[in-house]
């Protein structure tokens, strides 16, 4: 579950919201719209882990292979065929 505060309220008790942010995501508001999310550095390194993260054949299971195997390309990828000669 993410937490939702609006900047107004963070500005205000930064000390108790970055305490929650330990332990789990705070959607900051603006004008009553998500502008942006305070989180631990724990979860933010662990996301930009994710961002690096290869993956080999071997990664994949069975079923993922089959998977993928068996999935269609939507018609807007047709545009890139080219790219493949």
């Amino acid at each position: 579950m993410t937490y939702v505060a609006s900047s107004a309220e963070v500005s205000k008790s930064f000390g108790r919201f970055s305490r929650q942010a330990l332990q789990e995501p705070v959607t900051i508001t603006h004008h009553g719209a998500a502008s942006l999310v305070l989180l631990s550095h724990a979860e933010y390194e662990r996301l930009k882990r994710r961002d690096r993260e290869v993956l080999t054949f071997g990664d994949f299971t069975d079923e993922d292979r089959a998977a993928i195997a068996a999935s269609q390309a939507p018609s807007e990828a047709q545009a890139f065929n080219n790219e493949m000669n």
